[in-house]
């Protein structure tokens, strides 16, 4: 794969139709505006995920040429393109405010500390959160009942599937330099997969109920109810098997493997990586 040194955004915040958006099909779904706050918020912070990810990588002008001058623009356009629907639908929610709340959480635990040992390792991690991004996006334009929506979520699936393409090019990179023992890449797999799902999702839905809830007990049992909830209509529609040969393809198995491996390896992420 090229990397081009300079690339245009695929689309722009301009493109989608807001105007024609369907209030009826989609303001009475408080869980799909969890959802889609939650999810601007993850979005929007990607300036210092950008920051942490331009140090580790340091040095090396096409990986970091790229994290600043695409992949860094077009994640923050998610967040802008979710704030943009929300605001539409649900006029009344501080973004802001909400935003600010969940930044000042999770910017304590989004440092260069929590990256991988070695770039190869971390590189493999990030091909888990784009997976992530990936398979969600393509998850919430199955059940989102509003075609504006629909249409917003597939061309940000769209964005996060050739993100993924990215880190696996780049992880091919650096995999000859200092090969990488396979347990090792299964490691990261698995710990980034754990950090995505417990952490990520958590504190920013639970910003997203506390704006509505401002006296919630994050512990309590509406929070974790809603939580539920929202987990169980994601699983619902979840592309395990897009999900799986997005994790697989990192530890570089023989096609006889990655077959007897990929079933069994389906039918647990749609129960351990949503539960």
């Amino acid at each position: 794969m090229q990397v081009k040194e300079a690339i245009s955004l695929a689309w722009k915040i301009d493109d989608i139709p807001y105007d024609q958006i369907d209030l009826d099909l989609v303001r009475h779904r408080d869980d799909i505006f969890y959802l889609l706050a939650a999810s601007s918020f993850v979005e929007f912070l990607s300036d210092l995920t950008t920051r942490n990810l331009l140090e580790f990588f340091e040095g090396d002008d096409e990986v970091a040429g790229w994290l600043r001058r695409q992949w860094e623009h077009e994640e923050v356009q998610h967040g802008s393109a979710l704030r943009e629907y929300i605001g539409h639908v649900w006029p009344e929610f501080d973004w802001e405010a909400s935003y600010r709340e969940f930044y000042d959480e999770y910017s304590q635990v989004c440092t260069t500390e929590e990256l991988e040992a070695t770039r190869c390792l971390e590189l493999a991690a990030r091909c888990v959160v784009e997976m992530g991004t990936a398979t969600y996006y393509r998850s919430l334009a199955q059940f989102a009942p509003e075609p504006v929506l629909r249409e917003l979520a597939t061309r940000i699936k769209t964005d996060e599937v050739r993100h993924y393409s990215y880190f696996f090019h780049f992880f091919c990179k650096y995999q000859p330099l200092g090969p990488t023992a396979r347990w090792s890449v299964l490691g990261a797999l698995k710990r980034r997969l754990l950090e995505v799902r417990s952490s990520d999702a958590e504190i920013a839905l639970w910003h997203a109920f506390r704006s509505r809830y401002p006296n919630a007990d994050r512990e309590g049992r509406d929070f974790r109810r809603m939580f539920s909830e929202v987990s169980g209509l994601i699983k619902a529609h979840y592309p395990a098997s897009m999900a799986v040969k997005m994790l697989l393809k990192p530890l570089e198995l023989s096609p006889t493997m990655a077959h007897w491996v990929a079933p069994p390896i389906s039918m647990v992420a749609r129960h351990w990586i949503l539960r």
